[in-house]
């Protein structure tokens, strides 16, 4: 829970929603309805001992707008960046770099209902933990 209504980190386009409890060893960049996802990927990857700091990217144009100094903090090289996107995967390499994990699909098509797709596309707790900690080498 944040304390610190006073200010609107939406109008920043992307913002820390939440910490680290570990040491942070991973940036998990979500929007909209995969912010939620993103948060149990943070407490599964916590409970391994692996800081998980989440950011929700509200608009990417207002976050590029932002100082250098802030994007950095917000986004640090020193963390494996991971975007997860129920949409594509293109132009999130802008924020996770070449080496960091885009989920997302890259394709169209399917349909049913929305927890149906997600499990089906690997949008779950269960299925993008093992990436990450594939890509930490853990």
């Amino acid at each position: 829970m944040r304390h610190d209504a006073g200010e609107n980190f939406c109008a920043k386009g992307g913002y820390r929603l939440r910490a680290a409890k570990a040491d942070r060893q991973v940036v998990l960049i979500a929007t909209g309805s995969e912010v939620e996802l993103a948060l149990g990927v943070a407490d599964a990857l916590e409970a391994q001992g692996i800081g998980a700091d989440v950011v929700s990217m509200v608009c990417t144009e207002l976050f590029d707008e932002q100082p250098g100094a802030y994007r950095a903090d917000i986004l640090p090289a020193d963390a494996l960046r991971v975007s997860i996107e129920a949409g594509t995967t293109f132009g999130w390499e802008r924020y996770t770099g070449l080496e960091g994990l885009r989920i997302g699909l890259d394709h169209f098509g399917a349909s049913a209902p929305a927890e149906v797709l997600f499990e089906e596309f690997g949008f779950s707790v269960e299925a993008i933990v093992p990436k990450i900690l594939a890509k930490l080498d853990k």
